[in-house]
């Protein structure tokens, strides 16, 4: 295992303030993030099919070594629950096509298949991830549940089979455990060249019910990691990291601006120095 095959990012590049000086405009902050951090995770593309020019920005305002770990369309992963929905194979068509400036700068970690917490445990939920994994699989898939079935103990061995058997990366997650619309933490790889792990925080009540009247992303992910906690962690990823060639490591307990600060922590604990130009020299230029 080298310090070097893990990797620690934030979801997102817009909202982590701490990050940008004064003065920095939001078409410059990608660049600046880039300073701080190798790798980020695309939530924009969750929620539209987005044009190619933006990611021939993102690839071009972004260092040679940067990774992108892409979220495909919530269609294709089942988030939106009734009406009309459009013909799967042409959401899958229409994205592969839009993520293809990534793909060929060779900057794509990943693509992060992120189901809802109703997608359970079930032979159709099966055979529609075999199906979404077919269907991506000149990419690097992941996998990553947000429904307890799929972990329990007559299926969490399973579960994991199944992914290995499909190729496809499991995310480890770290998340409030609140009933059946979330999952443990299962430390396991399925894919030997790449592990993912996202931390989303442990606000329970604002999991579960976020209150009315409330916008579920000003609480759900408000959460700041205490050291200890972050602690746990240093031997579990050490632990994938023996056991993949490469780790990415996600933040997206941002709620509260958050994120930044404990990445940031728990490089400084895996002994990670972040590369490039810090933002303050950046002005220097």
């Amino acid at each position: 295992m080298a310090k070097s095959s893990i990797h620690v990012g934030l979801c997102g590049w817009g909202d982590h303030e701490s990050l940008y000086p004064p003065g920095v405009r939001d078409r410059e902050k990608l660049s600046v993030y880039a300073s701080h951090f190798p790798l980020v995770e695309i939530d924009s593309s969750f929620y539209a099919i987005l044009p190619q020019k933006n990611y021939e920005t993102w690839v071009r305002e972004t260092p040679e070594s940067f990774r992108f770990v892409i979220k495909p369309h919530q269609a294709i992963t089942g988030h939106q629950r009734g009406g009309q929905e459009e013909d799967r194979s042409e959401l899958f068509r229409r994205f592969e096509e839009s993520i293809q400036p990534v793909a060929a700068s060779g900057k794509l970690a990943a693509l992060l298949f992120q189901f809802p917490p109703w997608f359970d445990c079930t032979r159709e939920h099966v055979r529609y991830i075999q199906r979404c994994a077919e269907a991506f699989s000149r990419y690097p898939v992941a996998v990553e549940f947000r429904h307890r079935s799929w972990f329990e103990a007559e299926y969490r061995e399973k579960t994991l089979a199944f992914l290995r058997g499909l190729g496809a990366i499991h995310t480890v997650c770290d998340e409030p455990q609140a009933g059946v619309g979330c999952v443990p933490i299962v430390v396991a790889v399925t894919q030997p060249k790449l592990a993912l792990v996202r931390f989303h925080g442990r606000n329970v009540k604002g999991w579960r019910d976020p209150g009315k009247g409330v916008n579920w992303r000003d609480v759900r992910y408000l959460y700041h990691y205490k050291e200890e906690e972050l602690r746990e962690w240093v031997p579990r990823v050490q632990e994938l990291a023996r056991q993949a060639e490469q780790v990415l490591v996600l933040f997206n307990n941002n709620s509260g601006k958050h994120a930044a600060g404990n990445a940031k922590e728990f490089m400084q604990m895996l002994g990670i120095q972040p590369s490039g130009l810090h933002p303050r020299q950046l002005e220097l230029f």
